[in-house]
């Protein structure tokens, strides 16, 4: 099955590099955008009704602060603290954090129910408070302190992460500007820092999509694989570039491939002596893939002595 996952997604998938990052990323600007990826985040969906009711739900919710100023102003302070590493490691870091080491894994489920299966694997039943007194309950249990060992760390451009996908790639499904979602596999450790979770949440694109054809004309999909979260929830800019390949080669050598056995790689079928079938890109979900880090990045990790898997 391994070889087969590797030998298809060599073949049939062109997987281009991107441009599109944390830098260039669709970062929210005005305040519903703000607060529908804060909603998305925490309760798994968008809310609805007056904005300023969302905001008091979500401000009562995370800490039971209301915070100074206009509405946009308090927005902005609550994005802050949920996502922003700028001064200190964020709520999503902290929760990410404390997941990893719980389970060695980070959930792609929403802040509530993280927290929620979190408790009930810790004490048997939901935690009560605010999203930040669980949190610190959950962080005192997890490291037995309320303060987490979350270190600022230098991570190089092309360093590899492996993915699987979440969305299925099949041509005859996608179309362009379609949304493939994937996780990483593999914990990515720095000079013993964790900075990619196993299970953190990645997002690309389909940028193109031509179907199989008669006379042996293959099925191709592009799909950038854009952006990737770093254990302090930042979206890190990746790509598929070179060191990624030869990875995915060196995969495809260990499953007893050869670039020969790659090139020629069926099924094709000859109808009537005359006509060959181009072959259709069908990868299923959980096929392994590997993407880099398209620039240098100074991350928030966790000091570990574990080594990646």
């Amino acid at each position: 099955m391994l070889k087969k996952k590797i030998l298809a997604m060599l073949t049939s998938l062109t997987l281009t590099a991107s441009s599109f990052g944390l830098a260039g990323a669709a970062v929210p600007n005005t305040v519903n955008e703000k607060l529908a990826l804060i909603e998305s985040d925490t309760y798994g969906s968008e809310q609805t009704g007056a904005l300023l009711e969302r905001l008091n739900k979500l401000e009562a919710d995370y800490d039971g602060t209301h915070r100074r100023g206009s509405m946009m102003a308090r927005v902005d302070a609550i994005y802050s603290e949920i996502y922003s590493n700028d001064v200190a490691p964020s709520l999503l870091a902290q929760l990410n954090a404390i997941e990893w080491n719980l389970d060695h894994e980070v959930s792609m489920k929403a802040v509530e129910d993280r927290l929620t299966d979190m408790e009930m694997a810790i004490q048997g039943k939901t935690g009560e408070g605010t999203y930040r007194e669980r949190i610190a309950f959950l962080a005192e249990n997890s490291f037995g302190e309320t303060e987490l060992p979350l270190q600022q760390t230098e991570v190089p451009a092309n360093t590899l992460i492996k993915i699987a996908l979440v969305t299925p790639i099949n041509a005859k499904n996608l179309k362009v500007g379609d949304v493939i979602k994937y996780k990483v596999t593999r914990d990515v450790m720095i000079d013993g820092v964790l900075v990619f979770a196993k299970g953190e949440p990645g997002e690309g694109k389909v940028t193109k999509v031509s179907q199989a054809r008669n006379f042996g004309r293959n099925a191709e999909v592009n799909v950038e694989f854009e952006r990737t979260k770093s254990i302090d929830g930042t979206e890190v800019s990746t790509f598929v570039g070179e060191e990624a390949k030869t990875e995915m080669k060196n995969m495809a050598y260990a499953a007893g491939a050869s670039l020969a056995g790659m090139a020629l790689l069926g099924p094709i079928g000859i109808i009537g002596g005359a006509f060959v079938n181009g072959k259709n890109v069908d990868l299923p979900e959980g096929t392994e893939v590997y993407i880099q880090t398209k620039n240098q990045e100074v991350l928030y990790g966790v000091p570990t002595s574990l080594t990646a898997e």
